[in-house]
Protein backbone atom coordinates (compact mmCIF):
# COMPACT_ATOMS: atom_id res chain seq x y z
CA UNK A 1 0.00 0.00 0.00
CA UNK A 2 1.28 3.57 -1.06
CA UNK A 3 1.01 6.19 1.98
CA UNK A 4 1.74 10.43 1.42
CA UNK A 5 3.72 10.18 4.83
CA UNK A 6 2.77 13.12 7.23
CA UNK A 7 4.47 16.61 5.98
CA UNK A 8 4.08 18.57 8.58
CA UNK A 9 3.67 16.83 12.16
CA UNK A 10 6.04 18.12 14.35
CA UNK A 11 5.46 21.82 12.68
CA UNK A 12 1.89 22.85 12.27
CA UNK A 13 0.68 19.72 14.69
CA UNK A 14 2.42 18.03 17.87
CA UNK A 15 4.36 15.21 15.85
CA UNK A 16 4.49 12.33 18.49
CA UNK A 17 1.19 10.31 19.01
CA UNK A 18 0.47 10.84 22.30
CA UNK A 19 0.77 14.70 22.25
CA UNK A 20 -0.87 14.97 19.41
CA UNK A 21 -3.84 13.21 20.80
CA UNK A 22 -4.03 15.19 23.50
CA UNK A 23 -4.07 18.29 21.82
CA UNK A 24 -6.54 17.41 19.88
CA UNK A 25 -9.10 16.14 23.11
CA UNK A 26 -9.02 19.35 24.78
CA UNK A 27 -9.63 21.37 21.67
CA UNK A 28 -13.15 19.03 21.54
CA UNK A 29 -13.42 19.33 25.08
CA UNK A 30 -13.51 22.96 25.22
CA UNK A 31 -15.47 23.52 22.18
CA UNK A 32 -17.86 20.46 23.21
CA UNK A 33 -18.70 22.64 26.39
CA UNK A 34 -19.31 25.77 24.67
CA UNK A 35 -21.72 24.26 21.75
CA UNK A 36 -25.64 24.44 22.14
CA UNK A 37 -27.22 21.38 23.37
CA UNK A 38 -29.71 21.01 20.79
CA UNK A 39 -27.24 21.47 18.09
CA UNK A 40 -27.99 19.63 14.63
CA UNK A 41 -25.78 17.65 12.90
CA UNK A 42 -23.87 19.22 9.97
CA UNK A 43 -23.90 18.27 6.05
CA UNK A 44 -20.81 20.56 5.93
CA UNK A 45 -17.95 22.43 7.58
CA UNK A 46 -15.70 25.29 7.26
CA UNK A 47 -12.38 24.95 9.04
CA UNK A 48 -9.39 26.74 9.01
CA UNK A 49 -5.77 25.41 8.82
CA UNK A 50 -3.09 27.13 10.54
CA UNK A 51 -1.20 25.49 13.57
CA UNK A 52 -3.14 24.20 15.96
CA UNK A 53 -1.75 26.93 18.69
CA UNK A 54 -3.33 29.04 16.46
CA UNK A 55 -6.41 27.67 14.90
CA UNK A 56 -6.80 24.55 16.56
CA UNK A 57 -9.36 26.53 19.06
CA UNK A 58 -11.94 27.20 16.37
CA UNK A 59 -11.47 24.02 14.59
CA UNK A 60 -12.54 22.04 17.23
CA UNK A 61 -15.88 23.37 17.18
CA UNK A 62 -16.51 22.42 13.79
CA UNK A 63 -15.24 19.01 14.76
CA UNK A 64 -17.27 18.91 17.85
CA UNK A 65 -20.32 19.61 15.71
CA UNK A 66 -19.43 16.83 13.25
CA UNK A 67 -18.70 14.32 15.81
CA UNK A 68 -22.65 14.65 16.89
CA UNK A 69 -22.70 12.41 13.80
CA UNK A 70 -19.76 10.18 14.46
CA UNK A 71 -20.52 6.75 13.32
CA UNK A 72 -23.14 7.97 10.61
CA UNK A 73 -20.30 9.50 8.40
CA UNK A 74 -18.10 6.82 6.93
CA UNK A 75 -16.76 9.67 4.16
CA UNK A 76 -15.15 12.68 4.37
CA UNK A 77 -14.57 14.67 1.20
CA UNK A 78 -11.73 17.49 1.60
CA UNK A 79 -10.83 20.63 -0.17
CA UNK A 80 -8.53 23.15 0.19
CA UNK A 81 -6.23 25.50 -1.58
CA UNK A 82 -3.22 24.87 -2.62
CA UNK A 83 0.05 26.56 -0.97
CA UNK A 84 2.88 25.02 -2.00
CA UNK A 85 2.13 23.99 -6.20
CA UNK A 86 0.64 26.56 -8.50
CA UNK A 87 -0.84 24.77 -10.55
CA UNK A 88 -4.55 24.94 -12.85
CA UNK A 89 -7.63 22.72 -11.79
CA UNK A 90 -7.99 20.67 -8.86
CA UNK A 91 -5.36 17.64 -7.87
CA UNK A 92 -6.43 14.17 -6.59
CA UNK A 93 -3.98 11.86 -5.08
CA UNK A 94 -2.71 8.50 -6.64
CA UNK A 95 -1.75 7.16 -3.24
CA UNK A 96 -3.80 4.61 -1.10
CA UNK A 97 -3.44 6.41 2.32
CA UNK A 98 -2.40 9.29 4.24
CA UNK A 99 -0.42 8.96 7.07
CA UNK A 100 -0.70 11.24 10.17
CA UNK A 101 0.94 10.39 13.48
CA UNK A 102 -2.05 8.72 14.90
CA UNK A 103 -2.22 6.16 11.56
CA UNK A 104 -3.28 6.01 8.19
CA UNK A 105 -6.72 7.15 6.35
CA UNK A 106 -7.60 5.38 3.38
CA UNK A 107 -8.16 6.90 0.35
CA UNK A 108 -11.46 6.04 -1.22
CA UNK A 109 -10.47 5.24 -4.57
CA UNK A 110 -13.76 4.73 -6.38
CA UNK A 111 -14.65 8.47 -5.88
CA UNK A 112 -11.46 9.28 -7.07
CA UNK A 113 -12.05 7.52 -9.77
CA UNK A 114 -15.22 9.30 -10.83
CA UNK A 115 -14.03 13.00 -10.06
CA UNK A 116 -11.43 12.31 -12.71
CA UNK A 117 -13.67 12.06 -15.04
CA UNK A 118 -14.65 15.86 -14.50
CA UNK A 119 -13.07 19.14 -16.15
CA UNK A 120 -10.10 19.75 -14.87
CA UNK A 121 -9.37 17.22 -12.39
CA UNK A 122 -6.07 15.32 -12.59
CA UNK A 123 -4.13 13.04 -10.44
CA UNK A 124 -0.99 15.48 -8.70
CA UNK A 125 0.86 14.05 -6.06
CA UNK A 126 3.22 16.66 -6.00
CA UNK A 127 0.28 19.13 -5.30
CA UNK A 128 -0.02 17.24 -1.88
CA UNK A 129 3.42 16.54 -0.83
CA UNK A 130 4.19 19.57 1.03
CA UNK A 131 0.47 21.12 1.33
CA UNK A 132 -0.68 21.79 4.86
CA UNK A 133 -4.96 22.75 4.30
CA UNK A 134 -5.58 19.09 4.26
CA UNK A 135 -3.02 17.90 6.43
CA UNK A 136 -4.05 19.27 9.17
CA UNK A 137 -7.61 18.53 9.36
CA UNK A 138 -6.86 14.60 9.62
CA UNK A 139 -6.06 14.56 13.49
CA UNK A 140 -8.94 15.89 14.14
CA UNK A 141 -11.26 13.63 11.63
CA UNK A 142 -9.45 10.43 13.11
CA UNK A 143 -10.27 11.54 16.45
CA UNK A 144 -14.12 12.63 16.05
CA UNK A 145 -15.08 9.53 13.11
CA UNK A 146 -12.65 6.81 13.66
CA UNK A 147 -12.51 4.87 10.43
CA UNK A 148 -13.36 6.94 7.03
CA UNK A 149 -12.42 7.21 3.74
CA UNK A 150 -11.02 10.36 2.84
CA UNK A 151 -11.80 12.16 -0.69
CA UNK A 152 -8.30 14.69 -0.89
CA UNK A 153 -9.38 17.88 -2.97
CA UNK A 154 -6.20 20.39 -3.47
CA UNK A 155 -7.50 23.19 -4.85
CA UNK A 156 -5.69 24.92 -7.76
CA UNK A 157 -6.32 27.91 -9.61
CA UNK A 158 -9.83 27.16 -11.17
CA UNK A 159 -13.56 28.70 -11.26
CA UNK A 160 -15.55 27.94 -8.82
CA UNK A 161 -18.31 26.48 -10.43
CA UNK A 162 -15.74 23.74 -11.13
CA UNK A 163 -15.40 23.02 -8.08
CA UNK A 164 -18.67 22.65 -7.55
CA UNK A 165 -19.24 20.18 -9.91
CA UNK A 166 -16.43 17.52 -7.78
CA UNK A 167 -19.14 19.00 -4.51
CA UNK A 168 -22.31 18.16 -6.54
CA UNK A 169 -21.03 14.82 -7.70
CA UNK A 170 -20.41 13.26 -4.30
CA UNK A 171 -23.95 14.85 -2.95
CA UNK A 172 -26.85 13.54 -1.60
CA UNK A 173 -25.00 10.34 0.61
CA UNK A 174 -25.88 10.95 4.31
CA UNK A 175 -22.75 9.32 4.99
CA UNK A 176 -20.41 11.64 3.75
CA UNK A 177 -19.56 14.79 5.12
CA UNK A 178 -17.67 17.82 3.16
CA UNK A 179 -15.09 19.61 4.97
CA UNK A 180 -13.74 22.98 3.01
CA UNK A 181 -10.69 24.15 4.34
CA UNK A 182 -9.73 28.00 4.54
CA UNK A 183 -8.21 30.50 6.77
CA UNK A 184 -10.00 34.53 6.90
CA UNK A 185 -8.28 37.65 5.78
CA UNK A 186 -4.43 37.30 6.99
CA UNK A 187 -1.90 40.20 8.57
CA UNK A 188 -4.45 43.12 8.97
CA UNK A 189 -4.26 44.52 12.59
CA UNK A 190 -6.32 43.06 15.45
CA UNK A 191 -9.43 45.27 14.98
CA UNK A 192 -9.25 45.44 11.16
CA UNK A 193 -9.36 41.86 11.14
CA UNK A 194 -12.24 41.81 12.77
CA UNK A 195 -14.17 43.93 10.47
CA UNK A 196 -12.93 42.79 7.47
CA UNK A 197 -13.96 39.01 8.73
CA UNK A 198 -17.22 40.29 9.98
CA UNK A 199 -17.81 41.02 6.87
CA UNK A 200 -16.95 37.83 5.29
CA UNK A 201 -18.86 35.50 8.01
CA UNK A 202 -21.60 37.81 6.85
CA UNK A 203 -21.52 37.14 3.34
CA UNK A 204 -21.36 33.29 3.88
CA UNK A 205 -24.30 32.93 6.14
CA UNK A 206 -26.44 34.77 4.14
CA UNK A 207 -25.03 32.14 1.37
CA UNK A 208 -23.90 34.51 -1.25
CA UNK A 209 -21.02 32.72 -3.02
CA UNK A 210 -18.62 36.31 -3.66
CA UNK A 211 -15.63 35.81 -1.35
CA UNK A 212 -12.88 37.18 -2.75
CA UNK A 213 -8.88 35.76 -1.89
CA UNK A 214 -8.40 38.36 0.24
CA UNK A 215 -11.36 37.74 2.36
CA UNK A 216 -10.08 33.77 2.57
CA UNK A 217 -7.31 31.52 1.10
CA UNK A 218 -10.00 29.01 0.65
CA UNK A 219 -12.20 31.42 -1.24
CA UNK A 220 -13.13 29.29 -4.15
CA UNK A 221 -13.68 25.87 -2.20
CA UNK A 222 -16.04 28.10 0.25
CA UNK A 223 -17.53 29.59 -3.08
CA UNK A 224 -18.04 26.11 -4.34
CA UNK A 225 -19.96 24.95 -1.57
CA UNK A 226 -22.20 28.00 -1.37
CA UNK A 227 -23.33 27.05 -4.32
CA UNK A 228 -24.29 23.81 -3.74
CA UNK A 229 -25.53 24.39 -0.52
CA UNK A 230 -27.97 26.75 -1.68
CA UNK A 231 -29.15 24.65 -4.22
CA UNK A 232 -30.08 22.31 -2.19
CA UNK A 233 -31.47 24.45 0.53
CA UNK A 234 -28.98 24.26 3.32
CA UNK A 235 -28.59 27.47 5.57
CA UNK A 236 -25.37 28.18 7.35
CA UNK A 237 -24.16 28.73 11.29
CA UNK A 238 -21.33 30.29 12.75
CA UNK A 239 -19.79 28.37 15.22
CA UNK A 240 -16.39 29.97 16.80
CA UNK A 241 -14.70 33.12 15.42
CA UNK A 242 -11.40 34.20 16.79
CA UNK A 243 -7.91 35.58 15.10
CA UNK A 244 -4.65 34.24 16.05
CA UNK A 245 -4.44 37.54 18.24
CA UNK A 246 -6.92 35.88 20.44
CA UNK A 247 -4.72 32.28 20.29
CA UNK A 248 -1.17 32.39 20.22
CA UNK A 249 0.14 35.50 18.06
CA UNK A 250 0.51 39.47 18.66
CA UNK A 251 -2.14 41.93 17.52
CA UNK A 252 -0.16 43.57 14.80
CA UNK A 253 -0.71 41.29 12.12
CA UNK A 254 -3.21 38.49 12.50
CA UNK A 255 -4.82 35.64 10.58
CA UNK A 256 -8.46 35.25 11.16
CA UNK A 257 -10.37 31.66 11.67
CA UNK A 258 -14.19 30.68 11.88
CA UNK A 259 -16.15 27.42 12.01
CA UNK A 260 -19.49 27.50 10.12
CA UNK A 261 -21.27 24.66 9.95
CA UNK A 262 -24.04 23.65 7.22
CA UNK A 263 -27.42 22.22 7.47
CA UNK A 264 -30.34 20.97 6.04
CA UNK A 265 -33.07 23.30 6.40
CA UNK A 266 -35.48 20.12 7.48
CA UNK A 267 -32.85 19.68 10.53
CA UNK A 268 -32.37 23.34 11.46
CA UNK A 269 -36.37 24.13 12.27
Amino acid sequence: MSVRPAAVAGLFYPGEARELAAFVAAFLHDATARLPAALPVPEAVIVPHAGYIYSGPTAGFAYAAAALKGAMISRVVLLGPAHRLAFYGMALSGYDAFATPLGDVRLDTGAIQQLLTLPGVHVNDAAHAQEHSLEVQLPFLQTVLGDFSLVPVCIGSVPPDAVARVIESLWGDKNTLFVISSDLSHYHSYDEARALDRLSIDTILAMRDELNHEQACGATGINALLSVSGRHGLTAKLLDYRNSGDTAGDRDRVVGYASIAFYGQEKSS
